[in-house]
């Protein structure tokens, strides 16, 4: 039997084995990390190349290694040069973070310990935990549930029913999506608000450019990170911790929250593209989409009609709890305690029952807003380290 089992092997589940290898000192025969894909963290890789983003939203403390100063050593140590890291909050390059990230796999020998499968069941047992997957069954006295929301995209009605007529209309973050599947010629609409869809669309117009528009329900919200840098730190986090009230909580970190937003420099690439003419962006926002005979799409705005050959979706991901229907079913079947808002409801150790752990979107009721990012990763591993060692 295993002493741990991380279910997830993206950001969190990867920085949190590094923690109970080195801070916790669990034994790396006694770990293992259940993650469906054929590398870890290939989930996360893949959405972040997919947007063309060229540096992080996060800061150069924020990464999966345990020292907080470990990026900035890799980045001098390997000659990454003056590009390293950006702006006041020294935001990494991506290629950097990627590189680092592979680098702490290698270091703690995590490709060993990765078992490539899904999880479908949950099952409490006398001595811990017993977890189903395509692979069969694995037991352990501590699992750890490290699911994000990247499997969960959101889909609006009307692109829903355009893919189900055949439309040419993709989700940026849909598994197996490239952007080579994109038409080589002719319009091409991408759809959001936020920085995925404005940095995909700046990388769509560098090498087609004049062909894309970028479709925004508002104009642009500029902020440093997704939330206000005070939840980074204990800042906010005191006054968030010190309130019992779980709806209260909830409302705090929706409140927090700034969806739609993009750092000021991310902007300015924006307005210097659209006064080059490397793209066009409207406000406004699809009503209907009609698949037209030759293949076009017409998509059918609050002002007017955008005619279209690709559609690309740039609209986050669904904010319902993630997991599905296995843990759905895990939830009813072991009575694991639930928040009105259908969130775990979890200790200070992230605990949601006797040797079941969470991170990630589901810890936020103790995390925070800044739960599901990387620095969400870095509170969870101070906690887990705690109860490990406990």
């Amino acid at each position: 039997m295993l002493d741990w089992l991380i279910v997830g092997g993206g950001i969190h589940g990867v920085h949190l084995a590094c923690v109970l290898l080195g801070k916790a000192g669990i034994a790396s025969e006694r770990l293992r990390i259940l993650d469906p894909h054929e590398t870890l963290l290939a989930r996360w890789e893949t959405c972040t190349a997919a947007t063309g983003m060229e540096f992080l939203r996060s800061t150069s403390v924020h990464h999966v290694a345990l020292d907080p100063h470990d990026l900035w050593y890799y980045a001098k140590r390997y000659g990454y040069g003056e590009r390293a890291f950006f702006g006041r909050y020294q935001r990494p390059a991506l290629n950097l973070f990627r590189d680092h990230s592979r680098a702490q796999v290698a270091a703690f020998g995590l490709d060993r310990l990765h078992l490539r499968g899904r999880a479908t069941a949950l099952q409490r047992t006398e001595t811990g935990w017993g977890v189903e997957c395509d692979q069969g069954r694995l037991e352990a006295r501590r699992v750890l549930l490290a699911i994000s929301v990247s499997e969960q995209p959101r889909w609006p009605a009307w692109a829903a029913t355009l893919r189900a007529a055949g439309g040419p209309v993709w989700h940026l973050y849909e598994p197996g999506f490239h952007p080579d599947a994109l038409p080589r010629e002719g319009a091409l609409a991408v759809i959001g608000g936020g920085i995925s869809a404005v940095q995909v669309a700046l990388a769509l117009a560098r090498n087609a450019p004049g062909r894309v528009t970028l479709l925004m329900r508002h104009a642009l919200r500029i902020a440093d990170f997704d939330s206000p840098p005070g939840w980074i730190g204990p800042k906010e986090l005191r006054r968030f911790l010190a309130e019992p009230n779980l709806e209260r909580r909830r409302a705090m970190i929706v409140g927090a929250r700034q969806p739609g937003s993009v750092p000021d420099d991310v902007a300015r690439s924006l307005r210097r593209a659209e006064q080059q003419s490397l793209l066009q962006v409207r406000l406004d926002h699809v009503q209907r989409a009609y698949l037209q005979t030759d293949g076009t799409v017409d998509l059918e705005l609050t002002r007017g009609v955008l005619r279209t050959h690709g559609v690309l979706l740039a609209t986050g991901f669904e904010q319902h709890r993630p997991g599905g229907a296995w843990l759905d079913a895990a939830i009813a079947a072991n009575d694991l305690p639930l928040a009105p808002c259908g969130y775990p409801r979890i200790d200070r150790a992230l605990r949601w029952a006797p040797g079941l752990y969470v991170t990630g979107a589901l810890a936020e009721l103790e995390l925070g807003p800044v739960a599901r990012n990387i620095v969400g990763a870095r509170h969870a591993g101070e906690r887990l380290a705690a109860a490990a060692a406990g």
